[in-house]
């Protein structure tokens, strides 16, 4: 798949997996993009799978709740 549809792919299973809604799906993919996550997927065709975009999805809510949990109050 291409590039774009990997991102898309990644903000689907986000989507479809957590309690997000989708422009929130976006937002994590966009951050996540933005913070240089996805390079090697551009480089590398054979990263772009259906299973590594969960993959992915995971890592990055698991992230995302890292990051909040030590965000302090």
């Amino acid at each position: 798949m291409t590039y774009e549809e990997y991102l898309d792919e990644v903000t689907t299973v986000i989507y479809e997996n957590y309690d997000v809604t989708e422009s929130g799906a976006v937002k994590f993919v966009v951050k996540a993009q933005a913070a240089g996550f996805f390079i090697a997927h551009d480089d590398n065709e054979s990263m772009r799978t259906l299973e590594q975009a969960a993959i992915d999805a995971d890592t990055i809510m698991e992230q995302r709740a890292a990051a909040k949990a030590n965000k302090p109050a």
